[in-house]
């Protein structure tokens, strides 16, 4: 197993403990503001060398947990370690660590080369010495050939590649990113947030990211920490935590989802036997569970349309779990989405564009492939809501 597996599957990997640099652990780490916890008693460890995201939506706490790390904010209890050093009360600049803001905070006054250079030169770095890793810094980050030129002059994603050179410039055991992408439109976000776990990766830096949008998340992370109300709920592989959600916020915060209630009839290892109104159905065990009443979480990708009525054919390898009427059908290009009702419960399946579409009014049926229900902890709709600032 490479490192890089490992940290992908979750799984270990202490072949070379020079690797370990940048290991980041949270024990127990709370805040208060005025009494109110902005953060529970948080338990936390980064891998060195990982890509972690914080995800959550705005006063979820993840920025607060960054800031804690970064030591811009003191806990009022825990502890905080560093690649095994207590630096719970160290001031941040002798933490060792890199930060990237969503504003950039690049100087204005000072070129792309001056902008990188500034922290080696308050660290007084030798002359030669500090003139190859600025060169170094500014081929990393793709901005060769712009380095006299001054921020103003440059588009907001050479400004972020800036700011992300001059984090990485002095070395830096942990990178923390707050948002650093927030500020630019979609497309060049997609772009960017390539080129940043392109940087991470070729500067073995481990990297802690925060964030409230789940693309981004999906696509940089090697695990993530879905957070809400100043705690973690789940912990997890971008594919872990979308295709095993533990609770109702997980699986509505990431992406979209449908939500069938169920009875759970027989539990058989990792699979549980549920009972969806009139249909038996096969669903992935959900250790957090207690008791038999569940929610049952599908995907839009993973249903498909049948034909309505009990004495429909299914096909091989589906079952059925519910009856539905088709009330609007949406093209958006890559994939077509239909929306119904099931009973009163409001669905939605993504379908082939170049796939035959059913008509407004079209009675069908939901079929789904056994273990590919998520059940999750069933809880009152108003509790399971995501932040609309999201």
């Amino acid at each position: 197993m490479t490192l890089s597996t490992a940290r992908r599957t979750g799984g270990t990997d202490t072949t070379n403990a020079g690797d370990r640099r940048g290991e980041v652990v949270v024990t127990d780490i709370g805040l208060d503001y005025n009494g109110v916890p902005a953060l529970a008693d948080t338990d936390l460890h980064v891998h060195a060398g990982e890509f972690f995201t914080l995800l959550g939506p705005s006063g979820s706490g993840k920025t607060t947990l960054l800031r804690i790390i970064a030591g811009l904010l003191d806990p009022a209890r825990g502890t905080l370690h560093i690649d095994g050093t207590d630096v719970t009360r160290t001031p941040t600049q002798k933490r060792d660590i890199g930060f990237v803001f969503q504003n950039y905070a690049l100087f204005p006054h000072l070129t792309v080369a001056e902008n990188i250079e500034y922290g080696l030169k308050v660290r007084k770095m030798p002359g030669a010495k500090r003139a190859a890793r600025v060169k170094e810094m500014v081929d990393l980050v793709a901005l060769g050939g712009f380095g006299d030129r001054y921020p103003a002059q440059l588009s907001g994603g050479q400004q972020q590649r800036v700011a992300l050179g001059r984090a990485l410039a002095q070395n830096p055991r942990v990178l923390l990113l707050d948002e650093p992408l927030g500020a630019l439109d979609r497309g060049l976000r997609e772009e960017l947030g390539a080129e940043v776990r392109r940087i991470q990766q070729e500067s073995n830096t481990t990297a802690v990211y925060v964030t409230h949008d789940q693309e981004e998340a999906f696509i940089l992370s090697d695990r993530m920490g879905v957070m809400r109300d100043g705690r973690i709920c789940q912990l997890g592989t971008p594919e872990q935590l979308y295709r095993e959600p533990k609770d109702l916020f997980v699986a509505k915060f990431l992406g979209k989802t449908n939500l069938f209630p169920g009875r759970i009839t027989r539990v058989d290892g990792a699979a549980s036997h549920v009972r969806v109104g009139e249909h038996d159905l096969v669903a992935r065990t959900n250790p957090a569970i207690v008791g038999d009443d569940v929610v049952c979480s599908v995907r839009p990708e993973q249903l498909i349309l049948g034909g309505a009525g009990a004495g429909s054919p299914v096909p091989a390898g589906f079952d059925r779990i519910a009856d539905a009427i088709v009330t609007e059908v949406r093209f958006l290009g890559q994939r077509r989405s239909i929306h119904l009702d099931a009973d009163g419960i409001a669905c939605s399946i993504d379908l082939d564009p170049a796939a035959p579409a059913p008509v407004v009014g079209e009675h069908v049926s939901l079929l789904v492939r056994p273990g590919e229900i998520a059940l999750v902890v069933a809880a009152p709709a108003a509790s399971a809501e995501p932040d609309a600032s999201a």
